[in-house]
């Protein structure tokens, strides 16, 4: 620790500390405008200057040295600071009052209040520029825009999309897009980055604008006139009165405007935010303190909640009767679905029913659905969709190094000097994640291999990309692991001391020759060596892989190659290594966390365990179940052998999201009673016998567990559109009609049943949970988690890992003569799967209206093909009609066709064959024959989509070029000291 005297305090410092961090935590009050800790230095406001030993220098950039003797209120360094403030007040028309931005948190309001300042000497200057209001989400006001670089900074080095500068060269400098495009028209890819760290109104969520504010609905001629009336009296008012005015409305706001935090709906990465409402209004999404996430958010998480407040949700349960849906009760909804299960219960046996959990809903959700079947019903027949994509990399993770998930958190992923990137299509799919492998490539060197069928973003910012012959990747990956045993490249003292099987291990490598894989996989071998030397010169990698690995007919001994080569390589136990398989929904790992599987109960304890058993006997005072449960493909062949009668499913697209969807659909046709609980009519909706509208992630409390294993709580931000319940109540409503004694008045109540019985959640409880806290599980009974796993042992009884053997088998369904083209799948960036939460926000659909499948230019070429034209792409199991769209992002005939559809679903398509190991269906071995249609029309993508747009990367602000300007020179009279700080 060092000493620090600030302003004749001494204070203890961190080396290598910001001298305004150290100033903010010692409860200083410098100025900073441009600064954000999440951005580090930018350095283009100069408000932070402080005298250091008798010199003006800028804290945001200034290291703390032993001894530095600092005044933050000396003579020269409060001149400096408010000669830098008045050169922002020229850019910015102060208008606080009639401002939906007046929200407190204003860092230009709250810092002419900091300095007392009562009039500009620099009067507002017009910039010469129109408001930019063509993203759907946000929009710019070159004349409030104060020229910080904070959102040039989040875009360039944060987010990575590279798509704002700022014109330091032009005698109006202004935030660009693309060097000069519109906001509609650029790269902009609506994360909201930007939105977020803007110091003033300059960007603002369209959210807000006119919402926020008791006045800012008027309209603009009004608004404008008291514009004018609040500049009219500044002269002789000073700023000190309107400060004092506007702050009163901002506070008059405060009842009502909630802020209220929650955990995103979408993707496994566990973002968290709080949401800002106005009754029912969503007014914005502000990101600050997720752990997991920062200020970053991607265009769903930031905008996408237009289903909220949606006209079409569901709002009374539904009967069929003679084919046809009519409105009911919730009393005689609930009857009819207690009776119609007790009857079959006793008539066919508890087998004869089924449940299906949601990797929307929460935990607890989870948990008491797996207990309604196991407690009340006496089934096992349980399941999530993480059997769709998540459950191969659990089990070739189980078999190698003991738990079930992510070994490390993202911030190891930013510390890797090797990421490996595998059937992941990141930046889509996973963009926070993304954000932070792009900024570590950008900004610290880290090196980056990607294997994918398609050139994606991250496949096109590598250091080295991989196009491997479709289900190919464990044959590259395990004759990557034998060169490396041979060649002495192996961390053999990690082995020796960490890792069993080797023997057996080496053994089964005999058939992975570099020969045999480049010829098998198609990838060069000298590729292939360049990779095995790239990771044994990193000091610490880890592997990122999702569905392009998982949902193959060998996901399981794919993502068991993968742990084998970390084991190899000694890649585990230290931070910046391990296995990172990417969860796809929001709470995938959590379901099955919690027990919606089959073969066990929460904690993957499992149900064959007589002392497991026991302990939830106990609590829950019935006789288990001791046999595994069916699976949901396992479920969809009994319903067609006559075995299964009854299904319940909640928050769950089965019809269109399980593989051969339509022999799924001639499946739900066939049950004796089938009741489906979501909060819209879904497709699988049209199948059911009871509807039940459930509440989405806003309109209840619960928690949810991230790829990360971080486990987190949401609170409810609104109430319940009146009709419907949170999946939690529905459950325990119908379990009690059909017996139970369930009296969970809250979701901690069911979170502290968990922890009890689970000692993987043993110290899990909604007080350690308050707020932004959060635990990655295990968990100890005294709170303590596990961020690293492995660093003390593994989790086999000897504390060692395994080397699992794997052989290789080869794709169940190879294009042929008639079927001659791969269809490949997955996820688009805009939409979440079928898209049926994103298509309700309007500004989604305008960007992304529908989906296609994109054709190379070579194939397009040989069959007559351009953007727009409207192909049949017909399977053994099925077709659809659907527009190609022609991009470079795929080769030669490769297809690949977004999921999100719900009238033309690629599900149509794919096969039943699914992973031995897991039953996960082998979605992306799918071959299909294209028939080219007459019928052109426009390009599926519209122009506004940011694909077509062209990004500007440069080293964040580039601050100096400002300070080339002939009009710039630092503030104190020339006395400040220029200082150029890189980002980390």
């Amino acid at each position: 620790m060092l000493k620090v005297a600030i302003d004749g305090v001494v204070h203890e410092a961190q080396p290598d500390e910001f001298l305004i961090d150290l100033i903010n935590r010692a409860g200083g009050s410098v100025p900073h405008v441009c600064y954000h800790p999440q951005l580090g230095p930018v350095q283009t406001c100069d408000t932070c200057m402080v005298e250091v030993n008798g010199h003006l220098l800028r804290s945001c950039a200034t290291k703390v040295a032993d001894g530095m003797k600092t005044s933050t209120k000396s003579a020269k360094a409060s001149a400096a600071q408010v000669e830098a403030f008045d050169r922002i007040l020229s850019n910015h028309l102060l208008y606080c009052t009639v401002c939906d931005n007046n929200n407190g948190n204003c860092t230009v309001h709250n810092t002419t209040k900091l300095l007392a300042i009562e009039h500009q000497k620099i009067p507002f200057r017009s910039k010469p520029y129109e408001v930019d209001n063509t993203n759907p989400f946000y929009r710019y006001d070159p004349d409030q825009c104060i020229l910080c670089g904070r959102c040039v900074e989040a875009c360039q080095n944060v987010e990575v999309n590279e798509t704002l500068s700022i014109n330091w060269e032009d005698p109006n400098p202004r935030v660009l897009w693309d060097g000069g495009s519109t906001i509609g028209e650029s790269s902009c890819v609506s994360c909201g980055h930007c939105v977020t760290v803007c110091p003033c109104n300059a960007l603002m969520e369209k959210s807000m604008l006119g919402h926020a504010g008791f006045l800012t609905s008027l309209k603009k001629s009004a608004l404008s006139g008291m514009i004018e009336v609040v500049k009219g009296v500044e002269p002789e008012t000073g700023y000190g009165t309107i400060m004092q005015l506007s702050e009163a409305e901002s506070a008059m706001r405060t009842h009502r405007v909630r802020k209220t935090k929650t955990v995103c709906t979408y993707c496994g990465v566990g973002c968290s935010f709080d949401v800002w409402t106005k009754d029912r209004h969503i007014l914005k999404v502000a990101p600050e303190h997720g752990p997991a996430n920062g200020i970053s958010t991607c265009v769903k998480g930031k905008f996408g909640w237009g289903h909220i407040n949606s006209e079409d949700r569901l709002t009374t349960p539904l009967i069929r009767e003679e084919g046809k849906f009519r409105q009911a009760s919730w009393e005689e909804a609930l009857a009819l679905v207690a009776r119609k299960l007790s009857e079959l219960k006793a008539k066919s046996g508890p087998d004869s029913i089924a449940f299906i959990s949601s990797s929307k809903c929460t935990n607890e959700e989870s948990y008491l659905m797996q207990k309604l079947a196991r407690a009340v019903i006496g089934t096992n027949n349980v399941d999530n969709c993480s059997r769709y994509c998540q459950s191969p990399a659990t089990a070739g993770l189980f078999r190698t190094v003991g738990y079930g998930g992510d070994s490390g958190s993202i911030s190891d992923v930013e510390k890797a000097d090797l990421v490996l990137i595998v059937g992941s299509n990141t930046a889509e799919s996973h963009p926070v994640i993304a954000t932070r492998v792009k900024s570590s490539h950008k900004l610290d060197g880290q090196k980056l291999i990607v294997s994918d069928l398609r050139e994606n973003e991250m496949a096109r910012r590598a250091d080295l990309f991989l196009h491997p012959k479709p289900g190919t990747d464990l044959v590259w990956l395990s004759a990557i692991s034998r060169y490396l045993l041979e060649n002495g490249l192996a961390h053999t003292k990690f082995l020796d001391q960490w890792v069993n099987g080797l023997d057996a291990y080496r053994k089964s490598l005999e058939p992975f020759t570099m020969e045999a894989a480049a010829r098998i996989s198609g990838v060069q071998e000298e590729t292939l060596k360049t990779v095995a030397h790239m990771i044994s010169e990193a000091k610490a990698m880890c592997i990122l892989w999702a569905m392009g690995i998982t949902q193959h007919s060998q996901g399981s001994d794919s993502s068991t190659a993968i742990s084998n080569l970390l084991l190899i390589t000694g890649n585990y136990m230290r931070p910046g290594t391990g296995a990172y398989p990417l969860r796809g929904h929001n709470n995938v790992q959590g379901a099955s966390d919690h027990g919606a599987m089959p073969n066990d109960l929460p904690g993957y304890q499992s149900v064959d365990d007589p002392e497991v058993r026991q302990r939830f006997e106990s609590a829950w005072k019935v006789k288990l179940p001791s046999t595994k449960g069916l699976d949901n493909h396992q479920m969809v062949e009994a319903i067609h052998e006559g075995k299964l009668k009854a299904m319940y499913l909640f928050g769950e697209e089965m019809s269109i999201v399980d593989s051969n969807a339509n022999y799924v659909g001639d499946a739900f046709n066939t049950l004796d009673f089938f009741v489906v609980q979501d909060i819209f009519f879904s497709n699988t909706c049209h199948y059911a016998d009871v509807v039940l509208p459930g509440a989405p992630s806003l309109e209840k409390e619960g928690t949810f567990t991230s790829t990360e294993r971080r486990i987190q709580r949401r609170y409810q931000v609104l109430e319940p559109i009146e009709g419907c319940w949170p999946d939690w109540k529905i459950t325990q409503e119908i379990a009690n009609r059909l017996g139970a004694s369930w009296h969970y008045q809250h979701p901690s109540e069911i979170m502290d049943e968990i922890a009890s019985l689970t000692p993987l959640f043993a110290g899990v409880n909604y007080d350690r949970l308050a707020g932004y806290k959060s635990l990655q599980w295990p968990v100890e009974a005294d709170g303590t988690d596990e961020p690293l796993l492995y660093t003390k042992r593994f989790a086999f009884p000897d504390g060692k890992a395994r080397l699992f053997p794997v052989s290789w088998i080869g794709p169940t369904e190879q294009p042929d003569s008639k079927f001659d083209l791969h269809l490949n799948n997955g996820r688009l960036l805009e939409h979440f799967h079928e898209g049926n939460l994103t298509y309700r926000t309007e500004g989604i659909r305008e960007k992304t209206p529908d989906v296609f499948v994109e054709v190379s230019p070579e194939l397009a070429e040989e069959r007559g093909i351009q953007s727009g034209t409207w192909v049949q792409l017909v399977s053994r199991y099925g077709q659809v009609r659907v527009r190609a769209l022609v991009t470079d992002r795929v080769q030669g005939h490769e297809l690949y066709m977004p999921m999100n559809s719900v009238e033309s679903p690629v599900n149509r398509l794919t096969s039943s064959h699914t992973d031995p190991v897991t039953n996960t269906p082998a979605y992306k071995e799918t071959s299909v024959h294209m028939n080219v249609l007459a019928e052109v029309g426009e390009s599926p993508l519209p122009r506004i989509n940011p694909r077509f747009g062209h990004p500007t990367p440069q080293n964040g602000v580039e601050v100096e070029r400002k300070w080339k300007r002939p009009d710039y020179a630092s503030p104190g009279n020339g006395n400040g000291l220029v200082q150029l700080q890189t980002k980390k």
